[in-house]
């Protein structure tokens, strides 16, 4: 299942050129990612509160396209693409609805696109843990489906 979160750019996203500052990319990818989760019912806070664990961002791999600006309308997905006893790999992609209207495109254009690994830890010591079985039960349920596109 692929989700799809949507996003405004604002001026604080943007850099003296007027356009989306890269590292900003990673917290739209961090929003989308969250929203992702919550969608499926995994509520970090909650989850930290009742396991003791939480995720936290191992690695992080990103490519990009294309430009966008202030005022652009954006969608960030978010894909399990793997499903580990400790990590998840999550394909994630920045496309702009925006540039979609502005060229005619049959879909959103691709401006970001990569795979970021959150792996489980305890979060008093921050070493590795097992996801909790309720996290991965979860994510084994929606795994099967991944390639349906979700819409919000």
């Amino acid at each position: 299942m692929s989700y799809a979160f949507p996003i405004r750019v604002y001026w604080e996203d943007t850099d003296a050129g007027g356009i989306v500052f890269y590292a900003n990319y990673l917290k739209f990818m961090e929003r989308g990612r969250t929203e992702w989760l919550r969608s499926l019912g995994v509520e970090q806070r909650k989850l930290r509160e009742e396991t003791g664990g939480q995720f936290v961002v191992s690695e992080t791999q990103l490519k990009y396209h294309r430009p966008s600006r202030l005022d652009d309308e954006l969608l960030v997905t978010a894909d399990l693409q793997q499903l580990g006893t400790a990590s998840l790999i999550i394909g994630q992609r920045v496309l702009s609805k925006t540039e979609q209207e502005r060229t005619g495109a049959p879909a959103p254009v691709l401006l970001c696109e990569g795979t970021i690994r959150i792996g489980w830890v305890d979060a008093a010591t921050l070493r590795p843990a097992r996801i909790p079985k309720q996290v991965t039960g979860t994510l084994e349920r929606y795994s099967g489906s991944m390639t349906q596109t979700f819409k919000p």
